[in-house]
């Protein structure tokens, strides 16, 4: 916990407006298909759920991304480049950015994070334990383009995109994202990518549906979220967790399913759900290594390097600008 502002502790507050939350929850809950953004996931609560369920024996791939930063971190340093900024998109915990800032020695680290308290806290302790380090952390949606403060521009840039957070878009919205990527980090920069590989339907399975059901507690936050920001009533004991691996899709899929018929008011507006009417809430796209190598060739960036661990259930892509 962060004790007191750093000297080299820099907040910059670029959150999202609440009539953002608003307008894209009433949109997607309006739609014959019901959906929600993952994105909106991430309040301090959902935050702090999402924390617990990376230390889950079921989800292997934050542990296996660590092992792969902590075994390769040299290597990756090296690719990256020091006395720049390094940029951190969707930062959330900083387990693995700690991991990774023993490897590389950047002037300027840069977390970017929708979650202002959540970013402020992992920002801040970052900041107290590297004194050497100036931390300027972001707080903005990074899904849509944005600029780095004025005194970071002229910095050589590197950008850790950690967590396979890239499979949560659909290919046509990861390639504008990773577009806007190569923008951000200019001809020069390098993207540290984490990319979650496809496997077995059963190991998918388990990592979704944990057996202390921590996963299904963190997607109906978003339903409790709801409620406590947006002056809603959904009823959560009415809905369940389901998530599932989608073949044809290539993709592990998360929905709230109404238990029983509903009528729920959102600041306001009324829907209504009837038993097994399902809230798309998240989409989480696997890859072989070739299939992420075209979507960052289409997205105009190239494959510098990739590590997987021995049983090849994630990786880790350097790529550059082209």
């Amino acid at each position: 916990m962060m004790g007191s502002v750093s000297h080299n502790f820099h907040f910059h507050d670029l959150q999202p407006a609440q009539d953002d939350f608003h307008t894209d929850v009433i949109a997607g809950l309006s739609g014959k298909t019901k959906y929600l953004s993952p994105k909106f996931f991430y309040d301090e609560q959902g935050s702090q759920l999402f924390d617990a369920i990376t230390r889950l024996p079921e989800y292997y791939p934050t542990r296996t991304e660590i092992g792969l930063l902590q075994r390769y971190g040299e290597d990756m340093a090296r690719l990256l480049g020091d006395d720049g900024i390094l940029v951190e998109l969707g930062s959330g915990s900083d387990t693995k950015i700690r991991v990774l800032l023993e490897a590389i020695q950047p002037q300027t680290y840069a977390p970017v994070d929708i979650c202002r308290e959540y970013l402020r806290m992992a920002a801040g302790a970052i900041a107290e334990d590297h004194p050497r380090l100036e931390v300027h952390a972001i707080c903005t949606d990074f899904t849509k383009p944005f600029a780095l403060p004025d005194l970071l521009d002229a910095r050589q840039r590197a950008a850790f995109f950690p967590g396979s957070s890239i499979g949560n878009f659909d290919p046509a919205q990861a390639r504008e994202l990773l577009r806007s990527i190569a923008r951000l980090l200019g001809p020069a920069g390098r993207l540290l990518i984490g990319v979650d590989l496809k496997k077995s339907p059963e190991l998918l399975h388990a990592a979704y549906n944990d057996d202390q059901g921590v996963t299904a507690k963190f997607n109906l936050n978003l339903l409790e979220r709801i409620n406590r920001e947006l002056d809603a009533d959904f009823d959560i004991d009415a809905f369940r967790h389901e998530a599932f691996y989608n073949e044809k899709l290539g993709r592990v899929e998360m929905h709230l399913v109404a238990t029983a018929p509903q009528r729920v008011r959102v600041n306001g507006c009324r829907f209504e759900f009837q038993p097994g009417e399902s809230i798309h809430t998240e989409n989480s796209y696997k890859f072989s290594i070739e299939e992420f190598q075209v979507l960052a060739a289409q997205s105009g960036l190239a494959s510098v390097q990739v590590w997987q661990d021995d049983d090849a259930l994630f990786s880790v892509h350097c790529l550059r600008p082209v």
